[in-house]
């Protein structure tokens, strides 16, 4: 199942790309006998200052045809760890071969695109910066497949 992180605005070098790329990485690497990977990113940037609603056309062109589509979004579900890797796993064992995580700017996603979302995962009540949330992201589908592999990475 290949797996895509559509998301608002370009991330430049920095520590923030550092760590993204290294837990990408180390996906691809621990996912690829599991069936998940690659990964793709998708920036996408509203040049012409139509918020939400021109970032959310913009996002929905990056995603994958058919593909299952999750909202990073604060209103979403919070989930553990482990119940996260098992979602990744039933998205795959039920046949999808895309899945995207889509990513707002900083006023969120357009109520328009998050209806279209198969779920909505949060990482708290706190809202976090979007290029965090990236790093965040990225954390956790690494720390999924590991799980799923029976790494021990993740301890609990």
């Amino acid at each position: 199942m290949r797996v895509t992180m559509c998301v608002v605005g370009r991330l430049r070098a920095g520590p923030e790309r550092t760590l993204i790329d290294d837990y990408l990485q180390r996906f691809d690497r621990t996912g690829r006998s599991l069936g998940l990977g690659p990964i793709d990113v998708r920036e996408v940037e509203d040049r012409k200052g139509g918020g939400m609603t021109a970032e959310a056309v913009l996002l929905e062109k990056a995603l994958p045809a058919g593909a299952a589509i999750i909202a990073l979004d604060e209103r979403g579900k919070v989930k553990s760890s482990p119940e996260f890797a098992n979602d990744l796993a039933r998205f795959r064992d039920d046949g999808r071969s895309d899945l995207a995580f889509i990513i707002g700017g900083a006023d969120g996603i357009d109520p328009s695109l998050r209806a279209k979302c198969d779920a909505s995962l949060s990482f708290g009540k706190m809202v976090w910066p979007h290029m965090l949330v990236r790093v965040m992201l990225a954390e956790q589908l690494y720390r999924a497949a590991s799980i799923l592999a029976g790494a021990p990475y993740h301890r609990v």
